[in-house]
């Protein structure tokens, strides 16, 4: 569903219509094909997904001005309000066999991070694998999803939602202690199409890199974005906590997790807690068991 099924339902003064974003886009193929755009939609990614398997092409975007359920990891609601945020799926091909895919997570939260970093002087971090935090609270987080044909890929997902010009006291109170956005980390509004440019330019470059065998500089962006190295963490699985001490991160994108008995495990996702001081200020650019 394009806006032209629905152009009734269009916002007045949109900034994010197919034109506003096509205008000034400097990518090559994100983004300069087909674009849906939605006033309110239940997920970008639930649509994505849908035509994806529909066959739509590589780059094409689908953006909503708001959700009704956007998710974040494991199922958890992404507050979404009107106008405010920016909220993003991405539909991609990559040419990288199944067990890679890890990697489009990094490629992806170094993408969002220098994009934010395009637009705000605020230091800010990745956190593992695929949060955007600035002061240690969550701005933007990304969500992946990728449908197998066989033993390829046939299609991935990146959804990313950005909490951009929400005032502190216009988010849930539960959330409050926990989330920020650009607009109440900074006291000032932020161009959405301009973050959405960055956003699409940046991850058209690292997801060139990728596709060119270039991974191993994602990971030095991305380990320098996240400064995770060497740091003390608590990691919770789905069936069991981890807690250790950060050692790297590996070719495939699993975190290298030393336990306090000295054994090494590789860790596909979790939820990190850092145990020790952290340290967020961020600039513009093993072997063992498995979890």
């Amino acid at each position: 569903m394009t806006i032209a099924d629905r152009p009734a339902e269009v916002p007045q003064g949109s900034d994010l219509l197919p034109a506003e974003i096509r205008r000034g886009l400097k990518t090559s193929l994100l983004g300069q094909g087909r674009i849906d755009y939605f006033p309110k939609i239940d997920s970008t990614n639930i649509h994505a997904r849908r035509i994806a398997d529909a066959g739509a092409p590589e780059g094409t975007i689908v953006v909503a001005e708001a959700q009704s359920a956007g998710k974040g990891r494991r199922g958890r609601a992404w507050f979404s309000p009107a106008g405010k945020g920016l909220y993003l799926s991405v539909v991609l091909r990559p040419r990288i066999p199944p067990a890679e895919a890890p990697r489009l997570v990094l490629t992806a939260a170094v993408a969002a991070a220098e994009a934010l970093l395009a637009q705000t002087t605020v230091p800010l971090s990745v956190k593992w694998p695929n949060d955007i935090l600035i002061a240690g609270k969550k701005v933007a987080g990304i969500l992946t999803e990728m449908r197998l044909d066989g033993e390829r890929i046939s299609h991935v997902v990146i959804g990313l939602g950005a909490n951009v010009n929400t005032a502190a006291e216009e988010m849930p109170s539960e959330i409050r202690p926990i989330a920020t956005s650009l607009f109440a980390a900074t006291g000032r509004t932020v161009s959405r199409p301009a973050l959405l440019h960055s956003l699409l330019e940046r991850l058209e470059h690292w997801y060139g890199l990728l596709q060119e065998g270039h991974f191993e500089r994602i990971r030095a962006r991305w380990l320098d974005l996240a400064a995770i190295v060497g740091r003390r963490v608590t990691i919770a699985g789905v069936e069991r906590t981890y807690e250790g001490e950060v050692v790297d991160i590996d070719q495939t994108g699993f975190l290298i997790l030393r336990s306090p008995d000295g054994t090494l495990r590789r860790i596909l996702a979790g939820d990190v807690s850092m145990i020790d001081t952290p340290s967020y200020p961020r600039g513009p650019e093993g072997s063992g068991n498995s979890a």
